[in-house]
């Protein structure tokens, strides 16, 4: 890790103390662990641990190419006080990783539910960004009973074929692995410019550093995850989601990627299983 990156972890890792939450590795199996941010367990930590039991649980899941803390910094400082706040990294982000040869988002959602049950979360809300969103509606699918609600943002329920040439062709790559696995430091100044409303005005030092911190590790695993993540059409059946899981998608009007056609017909298709949908 380059030495910003190294000084900003050591603060955060800090400041969220302050805030009742600690980095936490969790063994989902032999040879699976998933790294947690999450409420302080500590014995020596009761009246905190204590007061997260009583919050109700948001679980936030990153989208591809980051890892957790680095998307949801500001969103687990501004809850915290008020929720219990879990920010899994995906496999193959950030600490968590498998030697399984498994790589489809319902195996990223089995992880992310059974270490939330080791972590002792019966029920949550789940806050989904784009890879992050379609792990989080399969999570929805396989376990409605710890899944309340969900807030979805620039995601869908599958990446299908067609969603997929049409917004390649809008973004100007032949494939996700292109765009989502970076060979330069510039392609990750890429993913930037295509994913934030406003281009962040940070140093090509910086870039540099994210790039090594995360984006060398892993490549092979991270074509294979976006691989899997891909079906065909006419493979993709929508799930019937319970009435009583509320679903909320939330859009930037300038998304290139998923579009607001894609919200809208998001919407519709979520519809026609359940009506509980904003």
């Amino acid at each position: 890790m380059g030495k910003s990156l190294a000084v900003c972890m050591s603060l955060l890792r800090v400041l969220l103390r302050l805030f009742g939450v600690r980095s936490q590795a969790v063994e989902i199996e032999p040879g699976t662990v998933v790294h947690f941010w999450a409420p302080v367990a500590n014995p020596s930590k009761t009246t905190i641990h204590n007061e997260a039991k009583r919050k109700p649980a948001v679980v936030f899941l990153h989208g591809f190419g980051f890892n957790g803390i680095s998307t949801w910094l500001f969103q687990m400082l501004a809850l915290a006080k008020d929720y219990a706040i879990y920010v899994p990294d995906l496999l193959f982000f950030g600490g968590s990783a498998t030697d399984g040869t498994e790589r489809s988002p319902a195996f990223q959602a089995e992880c992310m539910a059974k270490g939330l049950k080791k972590l002792g979360v019966e029920k949550c809300t789940l806050v989904g960004l784009s890879y992050g969103g379609m792990v989080s509606f399969k999570m929805a699918e396989m376990y409605p009973d710890l899944v309340d609600s969900m807030v979805v943002s620039c995601s869908v329920m599958a990446l299908t074929e067609s969603i997929t040439r049409s917004a390649l062709e809008r973004i100007g790559f032949s494939s996700w692995a292109q765009l989502l696995i970076p060979e330069t430091f510039e392609g990750v100044k890429k993913i930037a410019e295509l994913c934030t409303f406003k281009s962040l005005a940070l140093p090509d030092f910086f870039y540099r550093e994210i790039f090594q911190d995360m984006f060398i590790n892993y490549k092979k695993e991270r074509v294979e995850l976006l691989e899997a993540l891909v079906v065909k059409d006419k493979d993709f059946d929508i799930p019937n989601y319970p009435q009583a899981q509320r679903i909320h998608l939330l859009w930037g009007e300038e998304d290139v990627i998923f579009t607001k056609e894609i919200a809208r017909n998001l919407k519709e298709e979520i519809t026609r299983g359940q009506s509980n949908v904003a």
